[in-house]
């Protein structure tokens, strides 16, 4: 097990889009539910990150001993009426690096990103019965509802989406 987990904050994907490119079809290959389908192709997966960064979208990477593990995203809502909140999003862990805190790390480190930003509200959703529910309850998250039928997994069925928030902040964390 690695004892160095480093967080970054990517501002440009210059040096990092294949990497990038390599965990996304890693764990959409492994069964994450990150909004795409196997056979994810590499090109696929560059052509997302490369939409990736703008404004309000910072962007988190988790290195172990020189690696790129894990990223999370935290999507800072720009209208005016929600200037308050920001939305955790492609929470990814490769398959080789869980269950060694990284996520959580990841998790804190945009939470953090989130108050330096004045965001007091965080939003997320991930699907029913992933191990991602377990860390996000662990972290405080709390269970807004459930949705049915809102993703579809590769074997073509239909899973639920969990929506959870979180408080953060002085009025609320």
């Amino acid at each position: 097990m690695s004892k160095d987990i480093v967080i970054e904050r990517l501002t440009s994907l210059e040096t990092s889009l294949e990497k990038l490119a390599d965990l996304l079809v890693q764990v959409v290959e492994d069964g994450a539910s990150v909004g795409f389908l196997p056979p994810l192709s590499q090109e696929e997966a560059i052509e997302y990150w490369k939409s990736v960064l703008d404004p309000e979208v910072m962007l988190f990477a988790a290195i172990v001993d020189g690696h790129l593990a894990a990223t999370v995203q935290l999507q800072l809502c720009g209208k005016a009426n929600g200037s308050h909140r920001a939305e955790i999003a492609k929470l990814m862990t490769h398959p080789e690096y869980r269950r060694r805190g990284i996520a959580r790390k990841l998790m804190l480190t945009a939470e953090a990103a989130a108050l330096e930003e004045n965001r007091s509200l965080l939003v997320l959703d991930t699907r029913e019965g992933d191990p991602s529910n377990l860390l996000y309850l662990s972290l405080g998250y709390q269970l807004a509802g459930r949705i049915p039928d809102f993703a579809r997994s590769a074997d073509g069925s239909l899973d639920a989406t969990m929506i959870y928030y979180k408080n953060i902040g002085r009025n609320g964390g």
